[in-house]
């Protein structure tokens, strides 16, 4: 009897102890959980001037929600064994997986709810592309309704022009974006092979995953660019998003006919006609985490893994520098991109031998990209309109009256070009958006 009686008082003790440990475990997690969410809630609302500071921010709810059910291993594993003298890691089952559900559930719900509402928007610019940085980011600020934080990437010597400028914008501008400024950066091996590689510093959105790693999200666009629409109205793509999604992007060209891909590419491409990388969504979350199939080892390779071998693998057969990378890359992984309409990445190549973008045809024009300098020259007199009357528009004035109206004028001269036969295209979207955005300034008088 005395011997089930001590078996008996050991059983206890061992439960006991036992219970105490499940519940100091219990208690760690959910303070863990608690500090986390109140750092993530801490989102800095003063404008950062820093050259290099990572700001960190809430990350986007695609890459939280995928990250949750990535690692919650409860939901699909049985129960298993729970050894009291270590902690198991916290996606591995036990036989507290019950309390860990239901703490997932929780922290799920809590995620659903809460999430950055900011369009995060990185650019790259070097050389003479202050202006025309500037112009992009101008069009950006006056249409959209939500608040912005710019990524600027520059050469050394363009860092004090853009704080400058910016801060030279009015403040009731200025409350609707912060800036964070920083410098060209490559792996220290290969610099300048990456640098001079198609444009000056291009390349340098291929190494974004890299650098803004608290960043979960990104939109980047060329320089070239112009917004006829809010920004985030394109940031609302990320929604349609696939679990196997992380970028998106619209394709070089619709007509085959006329593609450049099709016809004279020496290396693989995405789809029938390549796809164009001045406006891309990035998952950032997705792009590091991603092992992705390649043509030079049979093991899957790490976005920082690949680039560099791909490089040195077609170099000597690309053309348009990075952009080719990217083609190489989702062409042997095309699961992991969504493509968008050319309406969203509208080039002359749409309009220059007639139309070709049977999105616009029908919707307008969603964002501009003036690419081979046409902003600059009297090759297409259309696309030049646009970006002189956003260059030339003063913050304050009636956007209808200072904008709309004289860009309607000037379009009407560029009626004996293919584009400008097509201009009614680069107005029909921005006379929507200048009216939402006046209706709602009114709204909040």
């Amino acid at each position: 009897m005395r011997c089930y009686l001590q078996a008996f008082l050991l059983c206890m003790v061992f439960t006991f102890f036992s219970l105490l440990y499940v519940f100091n475990q219990l208690a760690s997690t959910l303070e863990d959980r608690d500090d986390w969410n109140l750092k993530e809630q801490g989102i800095p609302d003063r404008r950062s001037h820093d050259y290099g500071h990572l700001l960190r921010k809430t990350p986007g709810l695609t890459g939280l929600l995928d990250r949750e059910e990535e690692h919650d291993r409860c939901k699909s594993l049985s129960v298993s064994y729970w050894n009291p003298y270590w902690r198991l890691p916290a996606d591995v089952c036990g036989v507290n997986c019950l309390l860990d559900s239901s703490l997932r559930e929780r922290s799920g719900s809590a995620i659903k709810g809460h999430s950055d509402e900011r369009s995060h928007l990185a650019v790259v610019a070097c050389g003479p592309r202050l202006e025309e940085t500037l112009t992009m980011l101008k069009s950006a600020v006056l249409l959209s309704k939500k608040p912005l934080h710019f990524y600027i990437f520059a050469e050394d010597d363009l860092h004090d022009h853009f704080r400058n400028a910016l801060d030279s914008w009015p403040r009731t501008v200025q409350t609707k974006f912060n800036f964070t400024i920083y410098p060209i950066t490559f792996p220290k091996e290969n610099v300048k092979e990456w640098k001079k590689l198609f444009k000056p510093c291009a390349s340098q959105r291929l190494f974004l995953p890299l650098i803004l790693k608290e960043v979960d999200s990104l939109l980047y666009v060329d320089t070239d660019i112009i917004f006829l629409q809010p920004v985030e109205d394109i940031w609302a793509l990320f929604s349609q998003f696939k679990s196997s999604h992380l970028a998106a992007m619209a394709p070089e060209h619709e007509e085959p006919r006329i593609g450049w891909y099709n016809r004279f590419a020496r290396h693989p491409y995405y789809g029938k006609t390549g796809i164009n990388s001045g406006v891309m969504l990035m998952n950032m979350t997705r792009l590091r985490e991603k092992s992705f199939k390649n043509d030079m080892t049979i093991v899957a390779l790490k976005w920082e893994e690949i680039l560099m071998p791909l490089l040195q693998k077609y170099k000597l057969n690309i053309t348009w520098g990075d952009q080719d990378l990217l083609n190489i890359i989702f062409y042997h992984n095309p699961e992991s991109l969504y493509v968008f309409p050319c309406q969203w990445n509208y080039r002359p190549d749409h309009c220059i031998y007639g139309s070709n973008c049977q999105q616009a045809d029908q919707e307008g024009v969603f964002i501009l990209h003036g690419n081979r300098g046409v902003y600059h020259d009297d090759k297409q007199p259309a696309f030049r309109a646009v970006y002189e009357a956003i260059q030339k528009y003063t913050f304050g004035e009636d956007m209808e009256t200072s904008l709309l109206q004289p860009l309607e004028a000037s379009l009407q001269a560029t009626t004996n070009t293919y584009c400008g036969r097509a201009s009614h295209l680069f107005t029909k979207k921005l006379k929507q958006s200048i009216m939402s955005v006046q209706q709602d300034a009114a709204q909040r008088r």
